[in-house]
């Protein structure tokens, strides 16, 4: 009997053809298994072909092999439906089908360039024994003349030793006429092929292009599609990987902001603090930013304490100084902040505020997908919990904030190993 909380995922257990769980389980040589109907329809459409694969490792087998149905591997699947393990989404395993289509379109783009360039190899090869051929008829014909030449040349010789002119006269009308040449020389420079080798060079040039033109739409249309799939929460924390060092900007903390800790903590103060001026700093409100600006995958954990802090991102040119609340972290298209009270969590965004339930925590894990528009925070204990994901665009590097609101507030960015 599988044991309850055994941690599985669908793809341990699903086909790569069809993306659902095995249905009639055939194993391969390979080591992969698949649904029996999906494979017999694969290898149907490659019976034309003689040669039959493996759709994921793609290991050819000569002969077409027999599928025997995995009946363990089978009462396994029935008995982990039975425990709850129900087919994840299509999209949850897009990738163990992804993988098909690429080898698939992969491997037919090099067949037709391997046919395209042998065809063209062909018709060099072809006119290369075409003009072999008639350089070595030219060549033969020349040699016929040189010969000829070389004849009429001794007659002659032989004519000019006579003394006597009337014989001289006699001799040389009864001479052959010398036949005229029918052999023509195109004198021509030695470039017989370089032209091809010039195109093929082009069209090489011109194939990189696409290539790179292609590679990028892939990795353009691989984020979006990312960005779609919905992802299960993770209950430790796998971000870890992404974490950032974080540090705050002095040059950009409101002067009852006490700074400590290698600029990683914030303390909220009664009194102002002796900072100097600059054009950076936050003038009207407690907030600062970091120092480091944030792009790609990043990850950093806020630990709070005090009545409310607002752990935020926002761009760098969000404004310091306005007189309303349009410089607050989540009051502007510019920033977007999770505010953290001892009662609960709000999320606000250009002044929309949204509740957020959650457990109570004095640490915040905020993991950022740049590229992807993915926007998270959590609530970091024992366990990690989602509180709250944004998804959207983002048209700057970001940075990460805090807003302390009331004194003795503390914020810290912690160093996470």
């Amino acid at each position: 009997m599988v044991q309850k909380g055994v941690d599985l995922d669908c793809k341990s257990f699903s086909c790569s053809i069809c993306l659902e769980l095995l249905k009639d389980p055939v194993g391969l040589h390979c080591g992969h298994s698949y649904c029996m109907d999906c494979i017999k329809t694969h290898w149907d459409q490659e019976d034309q072909k003689k040669l039959y694969s493996c759709p994921q490792c793609r290991q050819a087998f000569v002969t077409r092999p027999v599928l025997l149905k995995n009946t363990m591997l089978a009462d396994l699947v029935e008995k982990l439906k039975k425990t709850g393990l129900q087919a994840a989404p299509a999209d949850l395993c897009y990738t163990q089908g992804e993988v098909e289509a690429i080898n698939g379109s992969a491997d037919k783009a090099v067949e037709h360039s391997e046919k395209t360039f042998a065809e063209m190899i062909r018709q060099v090869r072809s006119k290369q024994k075409t003009e072999v051929s008639r350089v070595k008829d030219l060549q033969e014909k020349l040699e016929q003349e040189i010969t000829e030449l070389k004849r009429r040349d001794a007659e002659l010789k032989t004519l000019a030793q006579h003394e006597d002119h009337n014989q001289f006269l006699h001799d040389y009308r009864s001479l052959s006429a010398l036949s005229k040449s029918t052999s023509s020389i195109n004198i021509r420079l030695l470039r017989y092929f370089e032209d091809v080798t010039a195109a093929v060079s082009e069209a090489r040039e011109k194939l990189q292009d696409v290539l790179r033109e292609t590679w990028t739409n892939i990795s353009l249309t691989e984020t979006q599609v990312d960005v779609s799939l919905p992802q299960p929460e993770p209950k430790t924390r796998p971000f870890l990987r992404y974490s950032r060092e974080i540090t705050m900007d002095p040059n950009t903390a409101h002067r009852k902001l006490l700074l400590s800790d290698g600029n990683r903590k914030a303390t909220r103060m009664s009194q102002p603090q002796s900072y100097p001026r600059h054009t950076d700093r936050f003038t009207e409100w407690s907030q600062v930013l970091s120092k480091e600006s944030l792009t790609g995958s990043c990850y950093w954990e806020v630990e709070w304490g005090g009545g409310a802090v607002f752990v935020a991102v926002a761009y760098k040119n969000i404004s310091r100084s306005a007189g309303s609340n349009e410089c607050v972290f989540g009051c502007n298209d510019k920033s977007w902040a999770l505010i953290c009270y001892t009662n609960g969590y709000i999320f606000r965004h250009n002044k929309v505020r949204t509740p957020v339930s959650g457990p109570r925590s004095s640490r915040i894990g905020v993991y950022l997908d740049h590229s992807a528009g993915v926007l998270s925070f959590y609530s970091v204990s024992g366990t990690m919990t989602l509180l709250h994901r944004v998804q959207t665009t983002f048209t700057q590097p970001l940075h990460a904030g805090v807003w302390l609101c009331d004194n003795g507030d503390t914020a810290e960015f912690r160093t996470l190993k």
